[in-house]
């Protein structure tokens, strides 16, 4: 691929330096300029995450609030040169030619993709490279979706003449004709004499003759290897042009079949077909390979273990399938598929849905389904397969990593519109329950479900689930019914969070407290408020006043009971301060602490000197103004801090008729063990604050032990508090600040408001809960839990007329006969991918679901269901892999479906840290009867 050089557009602005604001607006302009018109061919480069983050946050993009003075004071600095290094494989390579990616690359995480014009000017103002061009191309069915081909297509070629091998790279969209022409140029070939064969495994499958078909529709995979013919004395004598039909796609032909081969292609009912599966399902059959089979690549591959039996097939890793792989083997594993697409489902194949797929999904699977249960196999390529997905799923595309659990919830969708019964879908109009009980509610709902949505995929997969939400202001209930195909359960510690949060006493009689608590993870305010009061044992009569602290200052207030928890980030450090009830309605003294030599008597020197500490909050009464009186309440607020020993000075008047705290004039001081300290064992010390009284004339002169001035919420203004027995103190928060030098430091023990934690210090809990063992239960009445809405998923309430935070309540009201539960194992936010390796405990033998289904008549089924089938994940994010367990049911025996490779496993090695997604089958009859088979083990049953 040639690329054009940058060279020339380097010196674009690059003298005149913009500032960040500029930078962002211009990268914003080029940026939709490209997206609005893009077409096949254009560029975009690679340019490395981290660089791009560090880009972001210098031009703002990244800062929760860039007017915030949090973020002033971090300002980000401007980033440094472009380094694409750590994209590419490190090794020799000539100037000019295209550098070669590092492996399993994922967007977002590893890289960030823009437009040609983005870096061109993004160079020119930084420098750096290397330059990483990759081409747009229009994907899937639709012409008008685009995707960058960061990998393009790569092939083994194999020149018969010689035996040599060499790579080449190519496009997927790139075309037969294409492929002749690159080949035949670099081999000096004349193309008339060029024979180009698909030799995936180094089997000649079939001759590329399809001039116009694309590499893609000839399910040619990375990686794969094609041979070269040359004809030496004449030209070959096929004809290379594009085919009649002009698909080479489709598996089989949609019109109904009229011999004695179904459209599986295997017999039909009128045969004396048996619905049953297993070791005897295709025996005595005229089935066969067909030539779709030797194309497919299909044959005894050296890689796969000989296995004996029908449903032991393995699946060829095309390059990153495995996820695929895992998920087609759980399905091709679950009974009731196997019987219906062994069996002629033509008339079921609905090609009109524009919903579906036209039918040709659903056909490719139970192809791929047979061959799969067919005998004499050890592994089948599915090229044809992930062709036909790529087509219809683009995320699919290409040969990087993917989820198995999101290819299944788009397969079986996709099969779902492929089969389904309803031609077409009558409007029915969504109606509330209008007072109706849940019973008549839920079947309506069902019924209106069914009117539209009728398949073999709603028969077996399909349950229903009751969602309540209700509106945190004007507590409006909304009542639906939906249907579910899976269920996504959050493991606990993915849903809830741990909060750290350092409690002060505003009465002055406790020392400051750190309290680690479990609130949800989009939780409120309030939520944090009730879980902390009941740590700290909150009295009746006080109250929390929810804070951050920054800096050595209070940054903001969390008064708003509905706030988001959301809000507050693990690195920050948040306090509660007890309050008494009503605190509201009183004067809230705000102290602030700043270390001074020695304080003085009058502001002789404005020097802004450093916060230290943590402030301190309490409350007086609205009527206070007298200077005494605000010290006397700073004084109450700082006992808890007072050193052990005592001032024999005079005592102040009492200051119990204020009611917020115990009077100062007989604190009673304890040792560390909590006794109380005595002077030579016999007197129990007392503490006597120098406070000036207005009714102590002898104390009149005598200053304080601590000076304290009027400041603003920034603690940086100074103002003394007057000496005259009447203050005029303005609003309902007054700002003190207070100064510490080395009398006060002996007098209080500072070390009590310094150091806070954090909200939540991750490698502190990282060894717990990697070693925490959850059930399934557990995780299932997580899901079921009553939790907030997050903040990204608020609730429009139709009697508030707002977007509300909703509280949202899930009940199970109908299940399935296959039940498929998914472990939500990964984690993702703006910077942060987490994966959880958990050990989740699943039975495998009846899973009881009776006291989490609230339909009554429903009762009339089974809720217990038995294991068959698990997705496993192993790895982290990117770069893991997948495998899955299956059992046979008529052998009740397990096997392990990694790839190609497929062995037996015993019952105890299924449960593992590694278990993504749970497929269980409904047992038949009673529940209740006695004798089923397998007992659950303790470990089994739900928790109580």
């Amino acid at each position: 691929m040639t690329i054009p050089s940058s060279e020339g557009f380097l010196a674009e602005g690059s003298c005149l330096p913009c500032t960040p604001e500029e930078e962002k607006d211009i990268v914003a302009r080029l940026k939709r300029e490209a997206e609005d018109n893009l077409k096949d061919g254009d560029l975009f480069y690679l340019i490395s995450s981290r660089w791009w983050s560090d880009w972001q946050q210098y031009v703002g993009l990244d800062r929760f609030d860039e007017n915030s003075e949090e973020s002033l004071l971090l300002m980000p600095s401007r980033p440094g040169e472009i380094d694409n290094s750590k994209l590419v494989v490190e090794e020799l390579y000539f100037d000019g030619e295209e550098r070669e990616l590092q492996q399993n690359l994922q967007e977002g995480q590893d890289y960030t993709l823009v437009p040609q014009a983005v870096w061109r000017k993004l160079l020119s103002w930084y420098k750096g490279g290397p330059e990483l061009p990759r081409k747009v191309i229009s994907e899937g069915s639709n012409s008008k979706t685009h995707i960058v081909e960061v990998y393009p297509l790569c092939l083994q070629l194999i020149d018969d003449r010689n035996n040599s091998q060499r790579p080449i790279k190519i496009s997927r969209r790139a075309s037969v004709g294409d492929l002749y022409s690159m080949v035949c140029a670099l081999c000096g070939v004349d193309k008339s004499k060029a024979a180009l064969w698909d030799y995936f495994f180094k089997t000649k499958n079939k001759l590329l003759t399809n001039l116009d078909q694309s590499l893609e529709e000839a399910q040619l995979q990375m990686d794969q290897e094609i041979l070269l013919e040359v004809q030496d004395d004449s030209p070959w004598s096929y004809n290379l042009g594009t085919s009649s039909s002009g698909n080479e796609l489709a598996l089989v032909p949609l019109q109904p079949s009229t011999s004695s081969i179904s459209i599986a292609g295997g017999p039909t009912v009128s045969n004396g077909y048996s619905t049953g599966f297993g070791s005897h399902a295709l025996q005595g059959s005229s089935f066969g390979l067909s030539t779709r089979d030797v194309e497919d690549g299909d044959a005894i591959l050296s890689n796969g273990a000989k296995v004996d039996g029908q449903g032991l097939t393995g699946l060829h890793n095309l390059g990153n399938t495995c996820f695929m792989n895992s998920a087609i083997q759980c399905l091709a594993h679950t009974p009731p598929l196997v019987e219906y697409f062994l069996q002629d489902y033509s008339e079921e194949i609905n090609t009109e849905n524009p919903l579906g797929m036209q039918g040709e999904l659903a056909i490719a699977f139970g192809e791929l389904l047979r061959k799969l249960w067919s005998s004499g196999r050890t592994s089948v390529a599915p090229r044809a397969f992930k062709a036909k997905l790529a087509r219809f799923a683009p995320q699919f595309s290409g040969y990087n990593q993917h989820d198995s659990q999101e290819l299944l919830a788009f397969l079986l969708d996709g099969l779902h519109e492929d089969l389904n019964r309803v031609k077409k879908k009558p409007y029915i109009e969504a109606k509330d329950a209008d007072g109706r009980s849940d019973e008549e509610f839920a079947d309506e709902c069902w019924k209106n479900h069914k009117a539209r949505n009728d398949s073999i995929i709603v028969d077996i997969c399909q349950g229903q689930y009751k969602s309540t939400l209700v509106c945190p202001v004007c507590s409006k209930v909304s009542v639906t019914f939906d249907p579910f195909m899976y269920l996504s359960l959050p493991l606990p510690s993915t849903i809830n969070r741990s909060m750290t949060v350092t409690v002060f006493s505003g009465t002055g009689d406790a020392l400051p407290m750190p309290y680690t608590v479990t609130v949800p993870k989009n939780g409120l305010c309030k939520d944090l408020m009730k879980t902390l009061s009941s740590a700290c044992c909150l009295k009746n009569t006080e109250a929390l006043l929810i804070a951050e602290v920054y800096d050595h200052r209070i940054f903001r207030y969390m008064e708003n009971p509905f706030e988001s928890l959301s809000t507050i980030k693990d690195e920050e450090q948040i306090v509660g301060y007890r309050l008494p009830i009503g605190h509201e309605k009183l004067l809230r003294l705000e102290i602030m602490h700043r270390r001074a030599d020695r304080f003085m008597s009058e502001p002789q020197y404005n020097v802004h000197r450093k916060l230290i500490g943590t402030p301190l909050v309490t409350c007086i009464p609205k009527e206070t103004r007298t200077r005494a009186e605000i010290y006397a309440a700073v004084a109450r607020v700082l006992a808890p801090l007072l050193r052990a020993k005592a001032f024999p000075t005079h005592q102040p008047t009492s200051s119990k008729e204020n009611g917020f705290g115990p009077s100062l004039d007989s604190i009673v001081l304890t040792d560390n063990g909590g006794s109380p300290a005595s002077s030579n064992g016999k007197e129990m010390l007392t503490v006597n604050m120098e406070i000036e009284d207005n009714n102590a004339d002898a104390d009149r002169e005598e200053l304080p032990p601590f000076q304290l001035w009027l400041t603003d919420e920034k603690g940086v203004t100074r103002t003394m508090i007057d000496t005259d027995d009447s203050i005029h103190l303005l609003g309902s928060c007054v700002r003190l600040l207070m100064d510490w030098s080395d009398r006060e430091l002996e007098t209080y023990n500072l070390s009590y408001l310094e150091d806070l934690p954090e909200v939540f210090k991750s490698g502190f809990m990282l060894k717990k809960t990697r070693q925490e063992a959850v059930t399934l239960f557990s995780c299932l009445e997580t899901f079921l839990k009553e939790e907030p809405l997050g903040p990204d998923d608020m609730w429009y309430c139709p009697s508030c007329k707002e977007h509300r935070q909703a509280t949202k309540k899930l009940d199970l009201w109908r299940l399935p006969e296959i039940l498929v539960f998914h472990l939500k194992r990964f984690s993702y936010s703006r910077f942060l991918k987490n994966k959880l390796d958990t050990f989740v405990n699943f039975p495998i033998h009846n899973l009881d679901l009776s006291k989490y289904v609230k339909h009554g008549t429903s009762m009339l089924q089974s809720h217990v269901y038995e294991l068959y089938a698990v997705s496993n994940h192993y790895g982290g994010l990117g770069g893991g892999h997948y495998s899955s367990y299956a059992k046979l049911i008529e052998e009740d025996s397990w096997y392990h479906f990694d790839d190609s490779h497929v062995s037996s496993v015993s019952e105890e090695e299924i449960k593992t840290s590694a278990a993504y997604v749970l497929f269980y089958q409904r047992v038949k009859g009673d529940s209740s009867q006695p004798g089923m088979k397998g007992t659950s083990s303790c470990t089994d049953l739900p928790s109580s």
